[in-house]
């Protein structure tokens, strides 16, 4: 099945921290992939903005060594025609060099998408978009992409809005969760509202709970600096599996449209039970990896990756969260988030209620709950675990098998990256995948007040072993509600 590729319209697309860690693993590729695709008009320009001195050959062969490291199916002509659209200008974002040389470089193109990339750290997020202001390079076709963390608490995330926000309107605003992006995160709306089959199921009525993992084998490695400033809440929980908890949990929008689906989402912010410090010491686990092995090999602690003994930051989140609401009332949504784990994975289970009463005897054995696994990474799928009869004579013995879908082997085309379709969302205007303001705030509504009750708890994080699932008091968490985490189904 072939995938149906849509031209999108001429745009000018300025990256600021074009030669960071960001480009070169994620825009740069993505942006060759749609290229290769023939998705990008050929009048579309890429121009990429650092404080680096490199002329436009210096950073068409950081391109190059980029996209070789990244992707796997190159083609020469069409590298080579990617790499024509790159240009490339040293802009200081926190003073004036290089500003005056931007503008130059966009005049008479003030008719076309002009998209403003800010692959920077927030504290850039604000000196940016003032200059861009003052600079006059906003138009009526203007956008501006921005990654996260947005903030650090609800306080500084409101500063940081307000700066954009006093430069483009809220529509031209793209706040970016790669998450969104991904192909079975898209897909958890088609199965909910494309499907007569889920939809009257999805309630407390049918679902016992839900788990959504983000699971990572590997360390903090070059992030560390930034890491402990944030931790696992910040990093993974205020942002992309809240935003996971709210496709699953969110009524059904009007329409597609950006506003119809992210009111939806917000309701389900503001519905979360907010957490005070009692709650937050019985519902919340903190932990810290320490050595241990990982890939086959030993790997150090977290502390000693940091080489700061003292350092409280979490590498691993669990949360028990409770939707006040009619549809969800009294239905756990356990989350959990960690570094230096047993796998890498990300992976929502929604797990239904046991049949009201079985028809079989003792000898058809167990009768297990049904599950939906929806799968993120790697791997991307869909799982229905279903009770069958066992073939064969002799009774009635039931088993539980899963009715698999693998987008690998259901779609013979290749799995694009989230950044392809985010970026060309942005190009197209489409906000439908992008976090609206009051959703970010909202989210830190909930999320501050679990950071103020570690704070007045001072209890450290609990330690656990690389490549394990995390401290025992996460397993305690689950189990004493009598349930269990799905690692056996990883």
């Amino acid at each position: 099945m072939a995938a149906r590729v849509i031209e999108v319209a001429p745009f000018d697309l300025i990256v600021f921290g074009a030669t960071g860690d960001l480009a070169h693993r994620k825009l740069l590729p993505a942006l060759y992939h749609r290229d290769l695709d023939g998705q990008i008009p050929l009048d579309a320009r890429i121009l990429a903005c650092s404080r680096r001195d490199m002329s436009d050959s210096d950073y068409r062969e950081f391109a190059r060594e980029a996209i070789s490291e990244h992707v796997s199916d190159i083609e020469d002509e069409a590298l080579a025609r990617f790499l024509d659209r790159l240009s490339y200008l040293a802009v200081d974002a926190a003073g004036e060099r290089g500003w005056t040389e931007l503008a130059s470089a966009l005049t008479g193109r003030e008719d076309v998408v002009r998209a403003f990339y800010l692959a920077v750290s927030p504290d850039f997020f604000g000196p940016i978009c003032e200059r861009i202001g003052a600079h006059g390079l906003t138009t009526e076709l203007a956008r501006v992409v921005i990654e996260k963390p947005i903030g650090k608490d609800g306080e500084s995330a409101r500063k940081v809005n307000a700066a954009i926000g006093a430069v483009f309107r809220e529509d031209q605003i793209f706040r970016i969760d790669h998450y969104l992006g991904k192909e079975t995160v898209q897909n958890l709306m088609a199965l909910r509202f494309a499907n007569a089959l889920f939809e009257p199921l999805w309630n407390a009525a049918h679902i016992d709970h839900v788990q959504i993992t983000v699971a990572e084998a590997l360390g903090v490695e070059g992030r560390a600096g930034y890491y402990d400033t944030a931790g696992a809440m910040r990093d993974m929980v205020q942002n992309h599996i809240l935003q996971l908890l709210c496709l699953v949990a969110m009524e059904p929008p009007e329409s597609m449209d950006a506003d119809s689906v992210r009111d939806e989402k917000l309701k389900v912010l503001k519905a979360l039970r907010p957490m005070d410090a009692d709650l937050a010491s019985r519902t919340t686990v903190r932990g810290q990896y320490r050595a241990g092995a990982s890939a086959g090999g030993a790997v150090p602690g977290y502390l000693e990756e940091l080489s700061n003994p003292a350092s409280e930051t979490e590498t691993f989140v669990a949360v028990k969260a409770e939707i006040a609401n009619w549809r969800w009332a009294n239905v756990p949504f356990y989350l959990r988030t960690g570094k230096r784990l047993a796998t890498r994975v990300s992976e929502i289970v929604v797990q239904f209620r046991p049949i009201p009463h079985s028809i079989f005897g003792e000898e058809a054995g167990a009768i297990p709950p049904n599950r939906l696994v929806i799968r993120l990474q790697p791997d991307e799928g869909v799982r229905m675990q279903v009770m069958i009869k066992d073939p064969g004579p002799g009774g009635m013995r039931l088993r539980q098998v899963p009715l698999d879908m693998s987008f690998a082997k259901a779609f013979a085309v290749r799995n694009p990256d989230a950044y392809e379709r985010l970026i060309m969302d942005v190009i197209r205007g489409n906000q439908t995948l992008f976090m609206r303001r009051d959703e970010v705030e909202a989210a830190w509504a909930w999320v501050d007040p679990i950071l103020q009750a570690w704070s007045t708890l001072k209890e450290p994080p609990k330690g656990y072993t690389s490549g394990t699932w995390g401290p025992s008091a996460a397993i305690a968490l689950i189990e004493r509600d009598g349930r269990t985490w799905f690692e056996d189904l990883i």
